[in-house]
């Protein structure tokens, strides 16, 4: 199957031009099975960030055939590739939950596997700072949190001990965690890609997996290429160029997972969680060439984040953030919704072929602020062209205050534009935050399909943990 898989994306192109009513009455049509190929495969992971790369790499290590599917043209250009480069201890988490037991073993085997592999990295040690009397009982709770969690070597100290450690500093207490540190997140993702590689894992980028359906006891899923899904306009079905059934599927899609599994015809959409997005901005020190912290510097954590913190790259760059801005997420189109009226939908042809249907009624009352039809649905369907990731420079208006309780001296006009990314969380603002959900067939009756929803911070750090559990639990 996989050296085919290039050239049938490439070579069935769907290049209707029909009109709109015309491609409604055609859904009537039913579509015979050898008009859309069908292929079987071992393995498929959907999402070629970092947790789905270790996600890969650790099958194909088990000697599995594993495919990894992608809508972007390379790896790692989601939320991977815009965070914080952070190797957390595992401190902020409650115990026993996913998220403590990821972390405090993922951050094991990712520092070995960057030591063996040559990854560059590095355990600066983070303080966690309490800048206030009423922020210390916070500080004393994430000191037990972390004990209870399994990190080793945590330490409160007074504020002058931390001050002593960076001058620069302004605290009334710290909490320090030598075993944290930075990673060079692309190098880490090339050598896990380089990996899974070599034990035969195939990555096909520029594949969108549009949908899927359960048939007897297997997931079938739609494959389009990207660039075709790109110059759709709604205005006819769009009809898969592949499916795939394979025997495991890893939704690991990040931003897009919780949209990627409401498109499976078959599996109950009450399980899903809901989602919301938060954004994040960071900004860099633009006026200093030696960086005023040797340690990553963290405030106690805020609602959806962990405070606008400091952190360092391995070439000594320092930067600020994230900030949280809640956006529009799956579950929150308001602001298209009140313009436009949204009907999409599968149609079951046959036991064996799906076609999709996404058609959209338009208003009367938005026709005079609408100048095209702004491709909505391939919008839903290609979360990442969504956002928004550039930053105002006003922006930084927000960030002097929060720095300034930890570090006073920052100076009016040195903060620049870094970069921004976006979370996927599962818990919204005002709202306790929510561990990892891992769904296998146990949770939601699809045999072979595990889903990954909420995959936020400490993803990076906990991603070959992921994995290693993913591989223990649900291969067979």
């Amino acid at each position: 199957m996989l050296p085919r898989l290039k050239q049938t994306l490439q070579s069935l192109k769907r290049t209707a031009t029909i009109s709109k009513a015309q491609a409604i009455k055609n859904l009537s049509t039913q579509i015979k099975k050898e008009d859309v190929p069908t292929e079987k495969i071992d393995c498929v992971v959907i999402g070629a960030g970092v947790v789905g790369i270790a996600i890969a790499r650790e099958l194909a290590s088990k000697g599995r055939e594993v495919l990894v599917l992608d809508s972007a043209s390379t790896f790692g250009t989601g939320t991977s590739s815009r965070n914080s480069e952070v190797i957390h201890a595992g401190i902020y988490y409650p115990p026993d939950s996913l998220k403590a037991l990821f972390c405090v073993r993922g951050r094991e085997l990712l520092y070995r596997y960057c030591y063996e592999h040559g990854v560059p990295c590095k355990q600066i040690g983070k303080l966690i700072v309490a800048t206030g009397p009423l922020e210390i009982s916070k500080l004393n709770e994430l000191m037990n949190r972390g004990t209870r969690n399994g990190v080793d070597s945590l330490k409160l100290l007074e504020g002058f001990e931390a001050m002593k450690m960076e001058p620069e500093l302004q605290c009334k207490k710290a909490l320090l965690s030598p075993v944290s540190g930075i990673v060079d997140s692309h190098s880490l993702m090339l050598s896990l890609v380089g990996e899974a590689e070599n034990n035969g894992t195939t990555f096909s980028y520029n594949s969108t997996v549009i949908g899927g359906h359960l048939e007897g006891n297997c997931l079938h899923l739609y494959i389009v290429e990207s660039k075709d899904l790109e110059n759709w306009n709604g205005d006819y079905p769009l009809h898969p160029e592949l499916v795939l059934v394979p025997k495991l599927v890893v939704n690991s899609a990040g931003l897009s997972s919780l949209a990627l599994a409401k498109r499976f015809h078959g599996l109950d959409n009450g399980i899903i969680p809901p989602g919301f997005f938060a954004r994040g901005c960071y900004f860099t020190l633009s006026s200093t060439k030696v960086p005023p912290f040797e340690h990553l510097i963290y405030p106690i954590p805020e609602d959806g984040g962990l405070g606008v913190h400091v952190t360092l790259d391995l070439d000594g760059q320092l930067k600020f953030g994230p900030d949280v801005e809640w956006i529009d997420g799956i579950d929150d189109v308001s602001s298209f919704l009140n313009k436009r009226e949204l009907i999409g939908r599968f149609f079951l042809l046959n036991s064996s072929s799906v076609a999709l249907e996404m058609h959209f009624n338009f208003q009367m009352k938005c026709l005079n602020w609408l100048t095209n039809r702004m491709n909505f649905m391939p919008m839903l369907l290609r979360m990442d062209n969504k956002y928004d990731y550039s930053i105002s420079a006003s922006r930084a208006e927000r960030f002097y205050p929060e720095i300034r309780k930890y570090y006073p001296n920052l100076k009016d006009g040195s903060l620049q534009p870094g970069y921004s990314g976006i979370r996927p969380k599962i818990s919204g603002p005002r709202q306790s935050p929510i561990d990892f959900v891992i769904q296998g067939e146990d949770i939601h009756g699809v045999p072979g399909l595990v889903n990954l929803f909420g995959i936020e911070s400490p993803g990076l750090t906990a991603s070959m943990a992921i994995a290693e559990h993913i591989a223990s639990r649900f291969l067979k």
